[in-house]
C-alpha cells in the first residue's frame, strides 16, 4: 500500500463513537492487515468501545479517550487535567505513527495528530473541522451506502485491496465459558425448541432521545408472547445495567417469563450468549452490530435512521423491519428532524413483525 509514494509502517485509527461505529471500522483494520501483514495498528476509542477490540489480535495497542473522565478530571483541578492530557499525548507519540486515519469528525483530533508530528494524516471533513489533515475528504454525512463502505473507502486513497467486509469481534475461552454456563442453568427448555434473544432497548449513543429507536416494550412483550405459542421458543431478555426497568416492563407483560439476562453481561458476555440464540430481535443501535459481528442471524427494527447506512453488514441472512411512511428516514447528515409522534416505529405492528420472523424460523 502506498500514499504519495509514501508506504506506511505504522497506522492510527481515531474513532471514539459508540458501540456500531467502532465495530463498522473492523472490516477496515481486517484489510489493512490482509494488504501488509507487518502493519502496526493502533486505535484511539472510548472506554465502552474498548472491549471490543482490546482481544482484536490484528490491532497492536489501544488508547482510551474518554471525553468525561477528562472533563471530570478538568473541573476538579485544571493542573491535574494538563498532566493527564499530556500523559495521554505522550502515550500516544511513544509509539512514532507516521500515518493516521480519521473517522472521529472532531475537530481536535487532527490538531492533535498534527502536534505530535504525525506525517501523514488522512480523514473526513465534516463541517470543515478537521483543519489540520493533509487528505481532507469533504463529508456533509453518511448518506445512500452503508458507513463500513465509507471506511472501506479510506483504503482507496493509498492503494489498499478490500478482501472481506464482515464485521469482527473476538471473544476469548471466559467469555464463551461464561455464556456456556448461564444458558444452560437458565434453560427450561431442552428439546431443540427455538430460542429467541431479545433485545429492547439499545440506541445508546442517542442518550435521552434513544426512545427514538426503540419499538414500545408492549409490543415486543406481545411479540414474544406469540413467538412461544406458535414455536414453544424460549426467549431471552437482553441489554445492559441502564435497561433494566425496561426490560422488566417487558417481562412483566408477557404471559411466561422470559429467562433475564439484561444487566448481567458485559459486552463480550452478551456477544457470547448472543450467540446460543437462533435468532436476535433487535432495534437500530450497538446491540444489533454485535450480534451480526458474533455470526448471529437478527431481526431489526428501524424507525428514523436509514437501514442502507447503519443496518446490519453485511446484509446476508438479517432481515431489517421498517414502516415506509414519508418521513422517513428523517436521520440525515447527523440531525433527526423534530418528531412528536415517532410514527415510523409506533405503525409498525406486532403482526408485522411476527410475519417476518416467521419467514425465516
Amino acid at each position: 500500500m502506498r500514499f504519495c509514494n509514501y508506504s506506511p509502517k505504522k497506522i492510527l485509527i481515531i474513532n471514539t463513537f459508540g458501540v456500531g461505529d467502532v465495530l463498522f471500522t473492523t472490516p477496515l483494520i481486517s484489510n489493512l492487515k490482509a494488504n501488509d501483514p507487518d502493519i502496526f495498528i493502533g486505535y484511539i476509542c472510548n472506554r465502552r468501545t474498548m472491549p471490543l477490540l482490546d482481544r482484536n489480535a490484528k490491532v497492536d495497542r489501544l488508547f482510551v479517550y474518554e471525553r468525561d473522565e477528562f472533563d471530570t478530571v478538568y473541573q476538579r483541578s485544571k493542573v491535574a487535567f494538563v498532566t493527564k492530557f499530556r500523559q495521554f499525548l505522550r502515550e500516544v507519540k511513544s509509539e512514532q505513527f507516521d500515518f493516521v486515519l480519521d473517522v472521529s469528525l472532531s475537530r481536535g483530533a487532527s490538531f492533535l495528530t498534527w502536534l505530535i508530528g504525525i506525517k501523514h494524516r488522512i480523514g473526513f471533513n465534516y463541517k470543515n473541522r478537521s483543519f489540520f489533515l493533509n487528505k481532507k475528504i469533504p463529508l456533509e454525512g453518511y448518506e445512500r451506502k452503508h458507513v463500513v463502505e465509507y471506511y472501506l473507502s479510506l483504503l482507496e486513497d493509498f492503494g489498499g485491496v478490500i478482501r472481506s467486509k464482515d464485521l469482527e469481534l473476538t471473544l476469548n475461552e471466559d467469555d464463551l465459558k461464561w455464556a456456556e454456563t448461564f444458558y444452560f442453568s437458565n434453560r427450561t427448555v431442552s428439546n431443540g425448541n427455538p430460542v429467541i434473544g431479545l433485545v429492547p432497548g439499545g440506541g445508546a449513543s442517542w442518550g435521552k432521545e434513544s426512545l427514538y429507536k426503540r419499538w414500545p416494550a408492549e409490543k415486543y412483550a406481545k411479540l414474544a408472547d406469540k413467538l412461544i405459542e406458535k414455536f414453544s421458543a424460549e426467549t431471552i431478555l437482553m441489554g445492559d445495567k441502564s435497561e433494566l426497568a425496561l426490560c422488566r416492563k417487558v417481562s412483566e407483560a408477557m404471559s411466561r417469563k422470559p429467562v433475564m439476562a439484561c444487566g448481567e453481561t458485559t459486552i463480550n458476555q452478551f456477544a457470547a450468549l448472543a450467540r446460543k440464540c437462533s435468532l436476535m430481535i433487535v432495534n437500530d443501535g450497538g446491540p444489533l452490530h454485535i450480534a451480526v459481528a458474533a455470526g448471529v442471524q437478527t431481526a431489526s427494527i428501524f424507525g428514523p435512521v436509514d437501514e442502507t447506512v447503519y443496518g446490519p453488514y453485511p446484509i446476508g441472512n438479517h432481515i431489517v423491519i421498517k414502516k415506509e411512511i414519508a418521513c422517513r428516514p428523517c436521520y440525515q447528515r447527523f440531525r433527526k428532524a423534530v418528531c412528536g409522534h415517532i410514527s415510523c416505529l409506533n405503525q409498525i405492528t406486532v403482526e408485522e413483525v411476527f410475519e417476518r420472523i416467521g419467514e425465516i424460523l
